[in-house]
């Protein structure tokens, strides 16, 4: 039938809309890692601000593995 198949198109079409967003919340991650580590005195938004990005990026990898969607 037309329904099957067209359930396998979406769930690749999402499946790679999440796969771009695993790619951009790591790059993400990995800025607000470096600007953590240049900061001279202890601020709490720029903590808070890597703490949210680990916590997307977790969240996204954890949902992509619960789907088992394949990362390249």
């Amino acid at each position: 039938m037309v329904f099957f198949r067209r359930k396998g198109k979406l769930k690749k079409e999402f499946d790679d809309k999440l796969v771009n967003l695993i790619k951009e919340t790591k790059e993400d991650l990995q800025q607000a890692k470096i600007i953590e580590e240049l900061q001279d005195d202890y601020d709490l938004s720029v903590i808070a601000q890597r703490k949210a990005a680990e916590s997307i990026h977790f969240y996204l990898f954890k949902e992509a593995r619960n789907r088992r969607v394949i990362l390249k």
